[in-house]
């Protein structure tokens, strides 16, 4: 879908880019694939903030979406695309041949009455899913599973999506969007396609308000504030900190590494933090 421009009418509207909706359904969810959210407002079942930044916001409905696509060799129609509030991505609803509905990640280049598949095997078509050691080398793929059966973590997000670049001791090698190759086990499940809705960066929200709609609110600087209240606080006139950013609490951020899992590191092949050559 296109990214649409507005009039400067309104200072709100001047520079506002959004990503054109029209194609979507204007309508409502289906309401057996509903549950109610609740606002946590960052807070932790104690009452303590936890995640600062968090408050307010549109009321939203969660749509249950099935990330593990085990309905195997029943076809499916898509029967429309729609938009969610819970992520960047669109969705799709899909009718299976006995009646049954759900909510997938819609790809791109999925369009209302096209017919979708989930198998062990199955024809390298947007939105058909198999499992990722079935798929020929070079396909482009989201919604991948970490472990068989717990459904897709990686590639959700809007625009995302990984390729299947080979094949070793009955394993998988995927490459991520941020250059990080790793193992997949073949019998885990992954969608053909990338994420649909790649124009989502691209949007400009051209007031404050927009992201106070989102739940967003404002965060104040650190080298805004007094010694007592952050790390970066205090001295004589506009400072920029004078040390390596860290957060209220004095831990490093913006660029250290937080990853301790030593489990899994023999699944990486490269590292996303590796230098590039060149």
């Amino acid at each position: 879908m296109a990214l649409k421009q507005y009039k400067p009418t309104s200072p709100a509207r001047r520079g506002l880019i959004l990503v054109d909706k029209s194609a979507l359904w204007k309508g409502k969810p289906v309401k057996a694939l509903t549950e109610g959210k609740r606002k946590t407002g960052g807070r932790n079942n104690k009452g303590h903030v936890t995640s600062r930044g968090i408050a307010g916001g549109h009321k939203q409905k969660y749509r249950v979406i099935d990330f593990k696509r085990r309905t195997w060799d029943v076809p499916a129609t898509v029967e429309r695309l729609e938009y969610d509030p819970n992520r960047s991505a669109f969705i799709a609803l899909i009718t299976y041949e006995g009646g049954e509905q759900a909510y997938i990640l819609a790809p791109q280049r999925l369009a209302p009455g096209d017919k979708v598949i989930a198998g062990k095997r199955v024809d390298v078509k947007p939105g058909n899913a198999m499992e990722i050691g079935q798929m020929p080398v070079g396909t482009i793929v989201h919604n991948v599973e970490m472990k068989p059966a717990k459904g897709g973590q990686i590639a959700r997000a809007a625009g995302t999506y990984v390729q299947v670049v080979g094949r070793d001791r009955g394993m998988v090698i995927v490459r991520l969007n941020s250059g990080e190759q790793r193992y997949i086990r073949s019998d885990c499940m992954a969608t053909v396609g990338a994420v649909s809705n790649p124009d989502n960066a691209n949007q400009t929200f051209a007031k404050a308000g927009r992201n106070r709609w989102l739940g967003k609110r404002p965060l104040t600087r650190g080298v805004a504030k007094n010694p007592v209240d952050h790390p970066h606080g205090g001295g004589e006139g506009r400072t920029s900190g004078g040390r390596h950013p860290v957060t209220p609490w004095g831990k490093p951020t913006k660029g250290a590494r937080t990853r301790h899992n030593k489990a899994t590191d023999k699944f990486i092949i490269r590292s996303r933090h590796a230098k590039k050559k060149g």
